[in-house]
């Protein structure tokens, strides 16, 4: 038995080798005929085509390529290139359209020439005088533009019911600078003695740091002479709560016994008043001067009984309109 399929064993296996081979063709040829729309093919992404050496893509160097270069591209190089100049040419430019393009600036109308004016209460103040109470004022205001401007201001003082010190001074004002007016006019006194009237002249402006100051000259009658400087500066606690200190100081040239003036330095007032702008326009203070009298005034002040310095308590109220 053995021996028998010993015998017949090259027969066997020509036999299994049909049937697989068989078989094979019959599978083939049932995928080529299957639908394969429906199978799920992302899975073959992950596939290794390395393990498929049997695929040589080394054949594709050897392809012929010469019938895509003698393709014929004559059609693409007879076509026609956009034009570079417009159907209809436009004009050259003229003056006489750069003309009618430009507009007309003739009279425009600008600030420069605009009239303005201010009116300023610096102060109307109650005073704690020795003798009484007193009034005491001073009043300014100006009228014009940028550059020439009529200053007009007024300051005195009304005690016991009666003017002690008047008067009105009348001044145009020319700017030399954005800070700094020259000025020249008319000052007239009401008050001490007889009234008499000066020629005025200065300069009145603001210095650094916001100091306003004025330094005037006058020139009365009977030759008489006068000079006076002015200062002021706002130190502000907040926007609205300002201290505002004062100086004023005052020199003539001879003695006027009539006007109780001594020549040389005359007299002198500081201050400082501590006012809150309720509004911008209304602001009510208090504040305390020192006044002083020197030399020759002096004397004229303590031959009426006056003393020769005296401190004021002051309440008043600031303005401008």
């Amino acid at each position: 038995m053995i021996f028998s399929i010993h015998r017949n064993a090259p027969a066997l296996a020509a036999a299994l080798i049909g049937l697989t081979l068989a078989g094979t063709s019959t599978a083939r040829a049932q995928m080529q005929g299957m639908d394969h729309s429906h199978m799920d093919h992302s899975r073959m992404q992950g596939m290794d085509h390395s393990s498929m050496p049997g695929m040589d893509h080394s054949t594709m160097q050897n392809m012929d390529h010469a019938p895509m270069q003698s393709m014929d591209q004559a059609p693409m190089q007879g076509m026609e290139a956009a034009p570079t100049e417009s159907r209809t040419p436009i004009p050259k430019l003229t003056d006489a359209d750069r003309q009618a393009a430009a507009f007309d600036t003739a009279g425009h109308a600008v600030h420069d020439k605009g009239i303005n004016s201010l009116f300023l209460v610096d102060r109307l103040e109650w005073q704690d005088a020795r003798g009484g109470n007193a009034l005491n004022w001073d009043f300014k205001g100006w009228i014009g533009g940028d550059i020439d401007r009529l200053w007009l201001s007024s300051e005195g003082e009304r005690s016991g019911g009666k003017l002690h010190e008047a008067e009105v001074q009348a001044l145009w004002g020319r700017a030399i600078s954005p800070w700094w007016d020259v000025v020249g006019g008319v000052r007239h006194d009401f008050k001490p003695g007889s009234s008499q009237t000066w020629a005025a002249f200065g300069l009145q402006g603001m210095a650094l740091y916001n100091f306003e100051a004025s330094a005037m000259v006058f020139a009365g009658e009977n030759g008489q002479t006068a000079a006076r400087l002015k200062g002021e500066y706002d130190i502000l606690f907040t926007n609205r709560l300002i201290l505002q200190p004062a100086a004023e100081v005052n020199f003539f040239g001879k003695n006027d016994h009539g006007r109780g003036i001594g020549s040389g330095l005359s007299s002198t007032e500081v201050g400082v008043r501590l006012r809150y702008e309720i509004r911008r326009e209304f602001a009510p203070y208090l504040g305390v001067t020192w006044n002083r009298t020197y030399g020759t005034t002096a004397d004229y002040a303590r031959s009426h009984g006056e003393r020769r310095s005296d401190t004021r308590f002051v309440v008043g109220v600031r303005m401008w309109f």
